[in-house]
């Protein structure tokens, strides 16, 4: 015989209903706990600003290396793109990005006189012949008193200031003694070029590719002691206090990157050239002049940056005098 299920009267059912809805609430909490605790925290972003000739970190964005080693530690990166170092300094200071990759040895100079909370994370070593005096391949000029009374194309305190003020003041002559003509590389460039400037102080890649292109010859590089063109990297100071991890990553990215380049001079310059829009052979024959050999900054490393901090005060070019000294300077983990 079938056997039928006994009567429920309405009380029990809606007992039933209530103790088996609170029976699926406690499943949906337990399973919303379950899920907030398997779920990844939300990465952080690290924000890091760089200029188109930044050699190694144009690289490492390119490559991916820099997100694949920041991953771990659950930072994303995005790319801020500067058209020179000093704003690209300024954006560190006010907090728009937490680090600069890379710039001369005077805009930190800059940025400190403005009053900027920076941290010196590391160094390319000197580069003395990455920078020099130009002049037209046919020139008279053939030693660097002869600037004396003369045009020169020069960018207003940048690196290349610096160089030609050393130059001048070991030759005898102050600045006063030549007609200084403030210029962007870019334009500097189309001065020289057109003759409309006696000489003309440039960087690589600028440098190398005016020498190719239009025979220009070298009066003098920083070489000897005058200029060491340094490079660096930088953070905030809060960053640098707060991921020290983050910059232990990049620090390493960025020593493994400067030896391959050197190391694969062909290969560097074919993958530059593409970024850069210049041919490969002025790439390799610009990275040639670069250490791009990374380290760690030291105080005593530091000593020529005072050097040009003095000089450029006494040129009026900075508006306070600037202690180069009281920096935070960042150190990499076990050195």
């Amino acid at each position: 015989m079938p056997i039928f299920a006994r009567p429920v009267s309405p009380a029990q059912a809606a007992s039933s209903a209530v103790a088996m809805s609170r029976r699926l609430a406690v499943a949906a909490i337990g399973l919303l706990a379950m899920t907030s605790l398997i779920r990844p925290a939300a990465a952080e972003e690290m924000r890091i600003g760089y200029q188109k000739s930044s050699t190694l970190t144009a690289i490492l964005k390119t490559n991916g290396a820099l997100e694949k080693a920041l991953a771990p530690l659950g930072i994303t990166v995005s790319w801020h793109e500067f058209t020179s170092g000093l704003p690209l300094l300024e954006a560190i200071n006010v907090g728009s990005i937490d680090f600069g990759a890379d710039v001369a040895d005077t805009v930190p100079i800059f940025a400190q006189a403005a009053g900027a909370k920076l941290a010196y994370v590391a160094e390319e070593a000197a580069s003395p012949s990455a920078q020099a005096i130009l002049v037209p391949k046919e020139s008279a000029i053939r030693s660097p008193a002869d600037l004396k009374g003369k045009k020169v194309a020069v960018t207003k305190g940048a690196g290349s200031h610096f160089l030609l003020l050393a130059v001048l003041a070991k030759a005898g002559l102050s600045f006063k003694d030549i007609t200084p003509a403030y210029l962007t590389p870019a334009d500097g460039r189309a001065a020289f070029v057109s003759g409309n400037v006696d000489a003309w102080v440039a960087w690589d890649p600028f440098l190398s590719s005016a020498q190719r292109q239009s025979g220009a010859r070298i009066l003098t590089d920083g070489s000897g002691g005058l200029a060491s063109y340094k490079r660096y990297y930088l953070a905030s100071a809060a960053f640098a206090e707060k991921r020290a991890d983050a910059l232990n990553a990049i620090f390493a990215r960025l020593v493994e990157t400067g030896t391959w380049v050197k190391a694969n001079p062909n290969e560097a310059a074919a993958l530059l050239a593409g970024l850069w829009g210049i041919d490969a052979a002025t790439v390799e024959e610009a990275n040639s002049h670069r250490s791009y050999k990374v380290g760690v900054v030291s105080a005593a490393g530091l000593s020529e940056q005072q050097r040009i901090a003095d000089t450029f005060t006494a040129e009026g070019l900075l508006p306070r005098k600037v202690d180069t000294g009281d920096v935070k300077i960042w150190a990499p983990k076990g050195s």
